[in-house]
């Protein structure tokens, strides 16, 4: 019998490329993404790391639908900026229209004076799965990059146009799907949870 889990997430990018990375895992489960759930409760992202904020989702999202619920908590941390946005990211700029731009265009301006060698930045995912009966599977992706003078790239979301990955040459907004869910923080994650999973429900 196919299991039904639900993606604890409204940001339809993100949603899209954990269903894409879940889908590639094969595992036995019907993926029901948050709009079949139009009164789902919004749950504030109060705690001070990745793993607690994915946590706060996927556990309400559980109790409320009866399901087991996916979330992840993701995030830019940038050596020059003491580790920051963090899990700030996603408010990073204050914005609350054209946020992406905004807070993409907020840290260009803070790294403007940074030199190439002090522009190291990571980019990190917590992805969490939580069942009803309270057992909870926790994972962490991170990918070391540099953060880019400009934006390069039309794909992807967030901070993806100014981040470059060590050992590559272009950012991971100038990356297919299919190549950056192959090296990704979010992938990394996903894939680790998805072993997981695959015992938990086997």
């Amino acid at each position: 019998m196919t299991m039904q889990i639900v993606l604890a997430t409204r940001n339809l990018h993100k949603a899209q490329e954990l269903e894409r990375i879940l889908n590639e895992q094969n595992l036995e489960i019907e993926i029901l993404t948050i709009d079949k759930f139009p009164n789902a409760p919004d749950v504030p992202e109060t705690e001070d790391t990745f793993e607690g904020n994915a946590l706060l989702k996927a556990v309400a999202l559980s109790k409320y639908t009866g399901l087991p619920a996916i979330a992840d908590d993701s995030g830019i941390c940038i050596d020059a900026l003491g580790g920051s946005p963090g899990v700030l990211s996603a408010r990073w700029s204050g914005a609350t229209e054209n946020v992406d731009q905004a807070n993409l265009n907020l840290v260009l301006e803070q790294m403007e004076a940074i030199t190439e060698d002090k522009r190291g930045a990571q980019f990190v995912c917590a992805a969490v799965a939580v069942f009803p009966d309270g057992r909870q599977l926790i994972s962490r992706g991170t990918v070391d990059g540099q953060i880019t003078r400009a934006p390069k790239g039309t794909h992807g979301f967030g901070y993806d146009p100014i981040f470059q990955p060590n050992g590559l040459t272009k950012t991971t907004a100038e990356m297919s799907a299919s190549e950056k869910d192959s090296i990704s923080h979010r992938g990394l994650a996903l894939r680790d949870l998805a072993s997981q999973l695959r015992k938990a429900i086997s």
